[in-house]
């Protein structure tokens, strides 16, 4: 393996993705998602049928 074609390649692959970058002008990452409190257990509030009473 000729270390000059390696090193072209990896230049030549590094600009291919730098201009894909610079033309779509966008980038898709994930966002780091919070942890949300658990809500609390039971079925407390839940109305059920109203005026049954």
């Amino acid at each position: 393996i000729d270390p000059t074609k390696v090193t072209r390649s990896a230049l030549e692959n590094a600009a291919s993705i730098a201009g894909l970058i610079l033309t779509t002008e966008c980038l898709i990452a994930e966002e780091p998602e919070e942890e949300q409190p658990m809500p609390p257990g039971g079925m407390d509030g839940m109305g059920g049928m109203g005026g049954m009473m």
